[in-house]
């Protein structure tokens, strides 16, 4: 018998998505993917994050019983989509473009148990606020922006900057709990 039988499994690392899991009252074990997190040319942002959210998903060895959940964000804004910034001027950058419009943030989930595989992508429309030269210079120097797709956290910091949503709020934050709700009650 394997480790982890007969349980959930969150294939990732993301202390959002730890979270969002257990206020939804969800008992899981956390089992990191080890997967590259590289864009293919010219792939597009919907295909990208869904099949990282598979191969994350299909990364995770564990008995065929469980369910595993394997989940990827990344923000789309005009033509460019935007990861986790590489470093502080690369999340300027991406601050400067978010400013004063709307944007993109797709989340692609994939939900396996054994062989059966669900796979799906959410997209949510976020309107940003005009931003000051000065109020990036300061959101970029808290640190928070370094790890987040799009270089922001919907529920920490940069909720100030957030003038309205379009969509799913928790898909923003990195996993569309009510989606994922609706496929596990597939899969059991």
């Amino acid at each position: 018998m394997r480790e982890h039988e007969g349980v959930l499994i969150l294939a990732s690392q993301s202390p959002r998505r730890r979270e969002i899991l257990a206020a939804a009252g969800y008992e899981f074990a956390v089992v990191p993917a080890n997967v590259p997190e590289v864009r293919a040319e010219n792939e597009d942002a919907a295909a990208f994050v869904q099949r990282l959210a598979k191969e994350k998903a299909c990364a995770v060895a564990v008995d065929p019983d469980c369910i595993v959940i394997g989940a990827d964000t990344t923000v789309v804004v005009g033509d460019c989509v935007l990861e986790k910034p590489v470093d502080r001027h690369d999340a300027v950058r991406m601050l400067r473009l978010l400013s004063g419009r709307g944007h993109e943030v797709l989340t692609g989930i994939c939900l396996r148990r054994g062989a059966n595989i669900l796979s799906d992508v959410v997209s949510t429309r976020v309107y940003f606020s005009e931003l000051s030269e000065a109020e990036i210079d300061a959101y970029v120097a808290t640190g928070e922006p370094m790890d987040k797709a799009g270089a922001y956290a919907i529920q920490g910091l940069a909720s100030k900057f957030i003038e309205r949503i379009e969509g799913d709020y928790f898909n923003v934050v990195g996993l569309p709990i009510a989606l994922v709700y609706r496929r596990l009650k597939t899969l059991e």
